[in-house]
């Protein structure tokens, strides 16, 4: 579904991303998982149209180049990013938002309003609060509204920027189940993590992100077991450090 080739991103003359190469399946999760600092918001960024690719960079989509498209043209293909740190509008109500993330479908009034019953029965919550402002709603409402500001569009990929930031257990936990849920309905998620441990639990296959490069790739279930991997991300000075 997803195919990134030599992927080269700058900041300020900074280089960031030093061509890596990533694949999603249809239908999986894949997770990037790496320190602070290691790339990954900027690979989904990129991704997303949201910042500039360097030459010889591809990014194809179900096949088509992508790369040079803008951010709306990205969502258009099919491709939706809830971002890190939630980013809800806080002066909209939670019903507004939602009808933002859908606002190249809003036309589409059938279709809209059951997309809009499907998230209300993913977040119930949502429902409850639909009148409020985003900014009154707690951090784990937040970010379930902007996961659900995303799955508005109706994308083929969903891709989630650390979701589980500033969360508590629980709600993280929840958080994760709904991912899992998402997924079994059809929607191919690709995932960065902090929290390794978890993503790698949810992954059907991972990526470790190292200084802006692919340093190791498999499955989620290995790399949780991977001596190196543990150590360096899943240990309990890691868990400390993030």
């Amino acid at each position: 579904m997803l195919e990134l080739t030599n992927v080269f991103i700058n900041y300020s003359n900074i280089q960031v991303l030093h061509g890596i190469n990533v694949t999603v399946n249809e239908g999986e999760i894949v997770t990037i998982i790496g320190s602070n600092g290691a790339g990954k918001s900027t690979t989904l960024k990129g991704i997303a149209g949201l910042i500039p690719k360097m030459k010889p960079s591809s990014i194809k989509f179900m096949g088509e180049e992508i790369s040079g498209l803008l951010a709306e043209k990205v969502v258009e293909k099919g491709i939706s990013l809830s971002p890190e740190g939630r980013r809800i509008f806080p002066d909209l109500t939670v019903m507004e938002n939602l009808e933002m993330g859908a606002y190249l479908r809003l036309k589409e009034k059938a279709a809209f309003g059951q997309d809009l019953d499907w998230v209300f029965s993913l977040f119930p919550i949502l429902f409850e609060r639909k009148k409020q402002l985003g900014k009154t709603l707690s951090g784990g409402e937040q970010q379930m509204l902007a996961i659900a500001r995303a799955l508005m569009a109706r994308p083929k990929l969903l891709m989630l920027d650390e979701p589980s930031t500033g969360l508590a257990p629980l709600i993280v936990k929840n958080i994760f189940e709904i991912i899992k849920q998402v997924n079994t309905e059809g929607t191919t998620v690709l995932l960065v993590e902090q929290n390794a441990k978890i993503a790698l639990g949810v992954a059907d296959r991972g990526y470790v992100l190292k200084n802006g490069d692919i340093v190791m790739e498999d499955t989620g279930k290995n790399l949780l077991t991977n001596p190196d991997v543990r150590k360096a991300y899943l240990s309990e000075g890691a868990a400390k450090k993030s």
